[in-house]
């Protein structure tokens, strides 16, 4: 398959602060010239940090998508980096990534029949600084699970149960799980994707 053509006008391309395949897929789809660098951050640290300083759960994706930015910006002078994090909250709980597949069984079975928020954020960083970011938030409906439709789903998914927060991809066999989906599905997907092309369009990074 040919590549997409480049609506990208900087002059270096932009560096996706991540080691996810989703995130760049999506930006390459869009016609962003991308490299990527994983910032190697301790994301629970971060997040720790965060809430013992005062911050709301609600806020965690926007620190730690700055937290990435700035990471990589720092190591890169005059480039624009982005940073995007993803967290989920039930009934005022957040979960993160399941470690493994009894994790993500236990993961989907608390989130069985009820009504959760995905928070998509991202942060654009130059020489250390992040110039903008944006935060959307998804709400989300699963359906009633039985223990055996979510031990064979997870089975069937693989290493999908344990790749995103929540134990599942929607755009996959997740979309099994759901009943109800208020919101962007770029923001599911972990990033707010409309949102940051129109701040790259007001820099005039974008065609």
């Amino acid at each position: 398959m040919k590549p997409p053509a480049s609506f990208w006008l900087g002059d270096r391309e932009l560096i996706l602060a991540s080691g996810s395949a989703t995130r760049r897929s999506m930006l390459e789809n869009a016609g962003l010239a991308i490299e990527a660098i994983r910032p190697g951050i301790d994301e629970r640290a971060v997040e720790a940090d965060f809430l013992a300083a005062g911050g709301e759960v609600s806020g965690v994706a926007a620190a730690l998508a700055a937290a990435k930015a700035l990471t990589v910006s720092r190591q890169a002078p005059g480039r624009w980096v982005l940073g995007a994090d993803q967290t989920l909250t039930c009934e005022g709980t957040a979960f993160h990534k399941p470690e493994d597949e009894n994790a993500a069984l236990l993961q989907i079975a608390a989130l069985s029949g009820k009504r959760h928020e995905l928070s998509s954020a991202f942060a654009l960083a130059r020489d250390g600084a992040v110039i903008r970011g944006g935060v959307r938030r998804v709400g989300m409906e699963m359906r009633p699970l039985d223990a055996a439709f979510i031990e064979s789903y997870v089975a069937q998914a693989g290493p999908a149960a344990t790749a995103s927060v929540g134990g599942y991809q929607i755009e996959g066999l997740g979309a099994q799980l759901f009943s109800a989906i208020d919101g962007d599905y770029f923001t599911i997907l972990g990033l707010p994707l409309l949102d940051l092309l129109a701040v790259l369009r007001e820099f005039e990074l974008l065609a």
